[in-house]
């Protein structure tokens, strides 16, 4: 490290602060780990260990507890607004490309700017599909370079071995591959391609083989609720890492299927049922816009869990939105989160650093203990949890509203 605080690599500044500084955040991230095995009896915590550990912390790197969108701390960029799927619950409404997106020029100021961020250590390059940009590989390269961890949302569909290879030389530490079922029928009626499980699977095996971490990324809905247990098996079986489960929010093209949502009782169901199957599986199943489930462990644990509030707020994060977690559209303008369809700025007006650090929308969600409404306001879970902000907005047009979703304070 030098004088400055930067530290050296190959003999050259490094931007990015690396994942063993602060060692408090190793010491969180394993705490975080540890009090999430004991709520849920995760037998096979030690196997996580052993088998995922190491190639998870560039992941979660400079992560300070676990939250919706899996940890607080970083960015994810909707790097293009072009697809090569049509599904039926994409909150972006990806298709064809925008001609407003930032070009690589602006692309690359933007990894500049959120290079300024000192707690930001990884990008998630998502979209749309990021792999149908003609230069993404040019991107990542660029965001290597600077020090990021580069980590890919992606439909999988794309991914072959020679383009896991390509990916892992240029900085991916992680492939978020979506599977919403483990019934090819239904991924593919979602996905609205007849090969679209095929191809998933085909990248999910090339992800492995080039040696990046895989996590999987399930969209949870009326129509697939039934197989999620199976599928949650699936990703053991399949050596996924992590698993994040979302919740569907009528939001983009999501906003057609609103009755597909999950409601109170099948919000509360989601939540049992991810902590029943994480007892026996090495995965670990993160929730998505549906931040209910840290309460849930620790009530379900009774006394014990209300004793263990204080260290819970210290590692649960819940809502992650506007509060270490940021969303990049396209264009430019900078979001709370995918499902808070609210821009606190563009970059192109703005530099990245002054919408995150000095916009009220920012300001408002990091300091949303005090600013809550309804019963999210007096909730002894609003540090843990705070409701989904994106489904607060979604109903309300208020994103400080409750979360019309929410089991825990009925």
């Amino acid at each position: 490290m030098t004088a400055s605080g930067s530290f050296r690599e190959n003999g050259r500044a490094r931007r990015i602060l690396p994942i063993f500084w602060p060692p408090s955040l190793l010491f969180r991230q394993l705490g975080c780990a540890a009090l999430m095995a004991w709520c849920t009896g995760w037998g096979k915590f030690p196997r996580w260990l052993f088998r995922h550990s190491l190639k998870s912390l560039p992941v979660s790197s400079g992560a300070w507890g676990m939250g919706c969108i899996g940890y607080p701390g970083h960015p994810a960029w909707e790097v293009t607004s072009a697809c090569n799927l049509r599904c039926i619950h994409c909150h972006a409404a990806s298709g064809k490309p925008h001609p407003d997106d930032l070009d690589t020029d602006e692309a690359k100021r933007l990894i500049d700017g959120l290079a300024e961020v000192r707690e930001f250590r990884t990008i998630v390059f998502t979209g749309g599909e990021p792999l149908v940009r003609p230069d993404i590989f040019e991107l990542m390269k660029h965001s290597k370079d600077v020090g990021f961890s580069n980590i890919l949302a992606t439909n999988g569909t794309l991914i072959d071995d020679e383009m896991a290879e390509k990916l892992r030389e240029h900085g991916v530490v992680c492939n978020a591959i979506s599977l919403d079922s483990d019934d090819p029928d239904v991924h593919n009626r979602i996905r609205n391609h007849p090969q679209a499980f095929d191809l998933a699977l085909r990248g999910i095996e090339a992800t492995k083989k080039a040696g990046i971490l895989l996590q999987l990324n399930t969209t949870a809905m009326e129509m697939n609720l039934p197989r999620l247990g199976n599928l949650m098996a699936f990703a053991d079986r399949c050596g996924a890492a992590i698993m994040l489960m979302y919740q569907l929010v009528a939001v983009g093209r999501g906003g057609k299927i609103e009755k597909a949502t999950l409601k109170k009782q099948a919000n509360s169901s989601l939540c049992r049922l991810i902590a029943e199957t994480q007892k026996g599986i090495s995965t670990v199943v993160e929730p998505v816009a549906g931040p209910q489930y840290w309460p849930y462990l620790l009530e379900r644990n009774g006394g014990n869990g209300k004793r263990l509030l204080k260290l819970a707020e210290a590692v649960f994060h819940g809502c992650s939105a506007g509060r270490g977690f940021v969303y990049i559209k396209s264009n430019g303008d900078v979001w709370p989160c995918p499902f808070v369809e609210v821009s606190a700025g563009s970059v192109r007006d703005k530099s990245f650093r002054e919408i995150y650090r000095e916009s009220p929308v920012f300001v408002q969600l990091r300091n949303r203990e005090s600013l809550l409404k309804g019963k999210c306001a007096g909730c002894d879970y609003r540090k843990i949890c705070g409701g989904c902000r994106g489904r607060a907005h979604a109903y309300s047009g208020d994103y400080l509203a409750e979360d019309p979703r929410c089991f825990i304070r009925t």
